[in-house]
This record gives structure tokens, C-alpha cells and sequence, in this order.
């Protein structure tokens, strides 16, 4: 009985595990055809993914990550 009862759900696991994949790819195709339209309408993409990534970062991380890449530019008189 045990058996039948840890297959039937591995099975079902696997099924949502199936069903999840498939959105995610369909989330992935609507995200791409956003960041082409915004390309066609003149914006950057690759700011807009950094400005995306930016606002994921909690505060403290994002001006951490800043003042580092400061030191780093002063350090290459890049600034």
C-alpha cells in the first residue's frame, strides 16, 4: 500500500512540478515581449534590467553596492 500511495504522489508532484514549468515559460515569453516593446519604444533595455535588479535590493544593500562602485571608480579615476 505504501507504494502505490508514494507513487501515486510522486505523480502528482511531478504533474504540478509540469504544470509550473509551463507558466514560468509562458511568464518568461510575456517578460521578454515587455522588455522588446519597451525597445522599440526607444527605452534600454539593459538599464531597464539593471534599474529591475536594483529595485529587488533592500536599501541598505542597494547604497552598499553603490558606495562600493564608487570606491572602485575613484580608484580607476574613473570619476
Amino acid at each position: 500500500m505504501t507504494d502505490n500511495v508514494s507513487a501515486e504522489q510522486l505523480r502528482l508532484f511531478i504533474e504540478r512540478i509540469e504544470r509550473l514549468e509551463e507558466e514560468k515559460k509562458a511568464f518568461a515569453d510575456d517578460i521578454r515581449d515587455v522588455y522588446s516593446e519597451a525597445k522599440s519604444t526607444g527605452f534600454d533595455t539593459k538599464t531597464i534590467r539593471a534599474i529591475i535588479r536594483l529595485r529587488k535590493m533592500e536599501k541598505h544593500a542597494r547604497d552598499e553596492a553603490d558606495a562600493l562602485l564608487e570606491t572602485y571608480r575613484n580608484a580607476l579615476g574613473m570619476i
